[in-house]
């Protein structure tokens, strides 16, 4: 695995275009809704809106964990709105989308991490939205199944945890989530009969032998649905990418991922954890 710092041609991103994708940005951009999407930069934003799907973050802006990947702002968050199950649903009503995928900021300075509203936004969202799926990308909750239960109880067809990284680079990139208490809600949310999904970022220095470790480790615990994609390095303050990945390492990985088990398995550069997920769904 070649150590390339410069971004190669296959991580060229293709400028939105098509007519669901305007619709869809002008309903936003009117109605000044939140997406990840947009504020993520997301660079499979034009496919994804394209097809109908979008994902919205709750639980405000601010993180309360800093991890060395991710670029969104954390800090002391703002007290987080009860409104927000009742904004999110006519969003998704309003953009007409057939699937929502729903994540949030980690909330440690809730008693409940937020679980509650977490699971209002999913049962509102259906009550408004009956013809909608649903797949939620939810933290940790410091390992309280409880707070896991909470979100279960309110039904989304998937339930997504990322792992994010191998075991080896977890304390590197990770501020305080730790690899085995993932591996636990994940397993947790697959005893229960959900669809379960999670996500890694390849380029962080792993090998090859680490990224199959992990697989065998989700696989042990009940994940059906793995997206893997390539990291890259949102500020020079966040972790150094340390490789870019060529695509035929990503179609090796996804062979290698469908043949220890997984139902599904997105395998890509620009592949990111929603990435074609009203599919995942169907399958």
């Amino acid at each position: 695995m070649e150590n390339r710092r410069r971004k190669p041609d296959w991580l060229k991103i293709r400028l939105p275009e098509g007519k669901t994708y305007q619709n869809l940005r002008g309903i936003v951009k009117e109605h000044k809704l939140h997406t990840i999407c947009t504020s993520g930069k997301c660079p499979n934003m034009a496919e994804c809106w394209g097809n109908g799907t979008a994902t919205f973050m709750i639980l405000g802006e601010i993180c309360t964990r800093s991890c060395k990947f991710c670029a969104t702002k954390s800090g002391r968050p703002l007290p987080a709105d009860s409104n927000e199950p009742t904004r999110v649903a006519n969003s998704v009503k309003l953009m007409g989308l057939k699937h929502c995928v729903v994540t949030s900021v980690d909330r440690d300075d809730m008693e409940d991490g937020g679980s509650q509203i977490w699971a209002n936004t999913i049962k509102e969202v259906k009550r408004v939205n009956p013809n909608t799926t649903m797949e939620v990308l939810i933290p940790d909750f410091n390992g309280d199944m409880d707070c896991v239960e909470t979100v279960i109880q309110a039904k989304p067809e998937i339930i997504s945890h990322n792992l994010e990284t191998v075991r080896r680079i977890t304390p590197l990139v990770r501020s305080r989530a730790k690899y085995d208490l993932s591996l636990s809600v994940l397993k947790y949310i697959a005893d229960a009969g959900v669809a379960t999904k999670t996500a890694l970022m390849l380029g962080l220095g792993e090998t090859k032998e680490e990224i199959m470790e992990a697989m065998d480790d989700l696989r042990a615990c009940g994940v059906e649905i793995l997206t893997l994609g390539q990291y890259l390095q949102p500020t020079k303050k966040h972790w150094e990418v340390k490789e870019y990945l060529h695509p035929d390492f990503f179609a090796e990985m996804k062979k290698i991922g469908l043949e220890k088990g997984f139902r599904v398995v997105e395998s890509a550069p620009m592949v990111r954890s929603s990435y074609h997920a009203e599919n995942h769904i169907r399958k």
